[in-house]
């Protein structure tokens, strides 16, 4: 198994930074992709970032798109978001996950294995 544990978030006027990490232990050696979600509330989880592990690709949704950028630590086993002109529209859980597939598809839900517990991002106005 992969444990995930998030940090960095809080709370940050609109067109500030913040910048989030996903520590993954345990089997981190089988992580082959890192993403990230948000959830609203009353909204659904969506799609924000991802990446694989070796660096190789990247993927971002398009509301996030210029403003996010994805990276990761490989000695650290840890993924970062770097999010950068936020938004209130930004206001959500963020969730990091890890999948072991590969073959792409890295925008859905469905192709991670571990889910980290959530942390709140609220970008005033």
């Amino acid at each position: 198994q992969v444990q995930l544990v998030e940090s960095g978030g809080g709370l940050v006027q609109a067109g500030g930074s913040l910048r989030l990490s996903c520590a993954a232990s345990g089997r981190a050696f089988s992580i082959y992709a890192m993403g990230w979600f948000r959830q609203a509330p009353g909204k659904e989880r969506e799609f924000v970032a991802a990446a694989t592990w070796s660096g190789d690709s990247t993927y971002y949704a398009d509301t996030v798109k210029g403003r996010f950028t994805i990276s990761r630590d490989n000695a650290k086993n840890t993924g970062y978001p770097q999010m950068n002109s936020l938004k209130p529209e930004d206001t959500a859980v963020y969730y990091c996950a890890t999948s072991t597939r590969m073959g792409g598809g890295y925008n859905y839900a469905v192709r991670y294995d571990y889910w980290g517990q959530g942390i709140q991002v609220t970008v005033s106005s």
